[in-house]
């Protein structure tokens, strides 16, 4: 959690004050570390997600990309 509060203090920083340079690459570094992980983590849910049919069968979601 230590990094979406530096992510929101260096959001604050910026629009009080600006940013140096060395802080708008650890903003956006920050950033993208973030996002991979949200990506990771929704993926992941989505691999184990399984519809339950009226019938009684079960299928897991295809990925539509190929499996990318």
């Amino acid at each position: 959690m230590a990094d979406i509060d530096r992510i929101n203090f260096l959001a604050k920083k910026a629009r009080a004050e600006g940013l140096t340079p060395e802080e708008v690459q650890e903003q956006r570094r920050l950033r993208e570390e973030y996002i991979a992980g949200f990506r990771r983590s929704l993926q992941s849910q989505l691999d184990n997600t399984v519809i339950l049919r009226p019938d009684g069968t079960a299928h897991r979601l295809r990925r539509k990309d190929g499996g990318k």
